[in-house]
This record gives C-alpha cells, structure tokens and sequence, in this order.
C-alpha cells in the first residue's frame, strides 16, 4: 500500500513547484517568442514576463497572484499495487500547501460563492485518474487560474463540416477570448468522444511539453495550421498586438459517434504551471518535469 504521508508531503512540494517554477519547455517557449517578436510593445509584454518568472524563482514566490483550483493527474501502473488513501493524502497536502507556500484559497462553493479558505471543497481538488504500464504512481499538479479556464468553448461541429469546421471553431474561440487569457497561450483542443470525453482530452492536451507533436501525423498537421493560423490573428503576447498570440497548440482525439464530432477548446495562459513526479513501488521519488 502506498505511503499516505508521501503523498501527502509530494503534493506539498508539487504545488510549490508549479507555483514557483514554470518548466523549462514553457520558459523556453517564452523566450523564443521574445525574439520573433517585431512590436515594441510585444516586446515589453515577454520582457515583463520573463522578469516575473526570474523574480518569482529568485524570491521563492508564486508566479501569479490567481495560484488556480487546484487539479492533479494521476497515472497509476498496473504493477504499482493499491493506491488507497491517495485521495484524502493530496487533499491534505493541497490544504498544508495552501497554508505554507501560499497559495491564494479559491475554491468558493458555486451557489453561495463561500470560500472554504482551504482550496479543498466538492469533488476539489480534482482528481483525474488514468492507468498505465509499470510499478509507479505518476503524479502531476497542474494549478488551473481562472482567466485561462474562462477561456474555455464547446460545440457540437456538424460532421459535415469536417475539418475546416474544427479549424473555423477553434480559431474564432481564441478571436473571442482576445487578451482574457493572459497570452501567449497554450490551446488544448479535444475532438471525438462525447461532449465530455472532448472536454478532458482538451484539458490533458495541456500537460504536453511545448513543440512536442502528436504522433498522429494528421492531427500533428492540423495542430501546426492551427498554431500558424492563430499567431496570424495579431491578438500578440496579453492581447496588446504582436506575432505571438499562442506558444502551441497541441490536439487530441477520441473516436465518435458517426452523427457527432464534439470540439472542445481549453486555454492555458503564459504561466503554464504544472509539476510532475513518480513514486515507485519501492517508496523512492522521482521528480520529472523540473530536472536539473
């Protein structure tokens, strides 16, 4: 059975570390688009941005001030054994993090708006479990801020609008959300499924590292004509103008009804936080996603 109070104290410093933190793939990207930048403006966007994320590391502070409702993803391997316990481990942990980091608390019931000044509450923090091959739990925080979330679209395409219908929704979401987001973005894109099968395959979209393509060449295709066609909108980094509107666009998708073709897009802002670590059977940890 696994060790409750690791996971508990893991969480902890996951939350910090993606609080912190931003991987190295996200602070790359961000540097990149810094120079293909051609607007004086845009320019200045990233410069702040890249002295945010320089002074939050530095000073051991939260990059942003919305510290996110609080989601991990969970993959746990076949041959890794129980994994009671886990739950109410994280949401400890979740509630110490709150507590020594800080992080903001902003989980609010949805009727009342009452805070429970913990980040913990109803189904919070939302867990999303998948099972893979190995001896492991893989476990990652991923810190969700409200202005990126906002961003969020769905919509039954009719099939027979294929893919220009995909690329049509897709693009006049992030039209619309113009500088919401906090750009550049991330876009994560579900299509296939149900409707809410769509919805997490846009929202898991979002844990792949920068540049890395679906290994679907036709979907790997689809998320570069997305990525040009975005950055060609002018909307530029915090929607002041320039040529970096998005970092990436990465796409999943699922098979669907023959009447269906759910889309769903999610947004991630600049501060694409998100910390990963695996517990082997064995007890030992490994943290992946902030080697150094």
């Amino acid at each position: 059975m696994v060790d409750a109070k690791l996971v508990e104290d893991l969480a902890v410093d996951l939350l910090r570390l993606a609080a912190i933190e931003l991987p190295s793939d996200v602070k790359g990207a961000l540097e990149k688009a810094r120079g293909q930048e051609s607007s004086d403006i845009a320019k200045a966007n990233l410069d702040a941005i890249l002295e945010n994320i320089r002074l939050a590391e530095s000073m051991k502070r939260p990059v942003c001030q919305d510290t996110g409702l609080i989601v991990f993803f969970l993959n746990v391997g076949h041959d890794f054994g129980s994994v009671k316990g886990v739950p109410e481990a994280i949401a400890k942990g979740t509630k110490r993090a709150t507590e020594e980091i800080p992080l903001r608390p902003n989980a609010v019931h949805p009727i009342t708006r009452k805070n429970s000044g913990d980040n913990t509450g109803a189904y919070v923090p939302i867990l999303n479990w998948s099972y893979v091959e190995g001896d492991y739990l893989e476990i990652t925080a991923f810190p969700k801020g409200g202005g990126s979330e906002n961003m969020t679209f769905f919509s039954m395409v009719k099939p027979g609008e294929g893919i220009a219908g995909i690329k049509k929704f897709v693009i006049d979401s992030v039209i619309s959300s113009g500088g919401q987001p906090c750009p550049p973005t991330i876009i994560g894109v579900g299509v296939g499924g149900t409707a809410d099968l769509a919805m997490k395959l846009a929202k898991k979209c979002l844990l792949r590292p920068i540049g890395q393509r679906h290994s679907d060449p036709e979907i790997a295709k689809l998320e570069e004509e997305l990525l040009k066609a975005i950055n060609s909108t002018g909307i530029g980094p915090m929607g002041l103008g320039g040529n970096i509107t998005s970092l990436d666009v990465h796409v999943d998708y699922a098979h669907c009804h023959t009447a269906s073709l759910p889309v769903a897009v999610n947004t991630q802002c600049w501060a694409a936080r998100r910390a990963t670590a695996r517990i082997y059977k064995d007890g030992s940890v490994e943290i992946l996603s902030h080697r150094r």
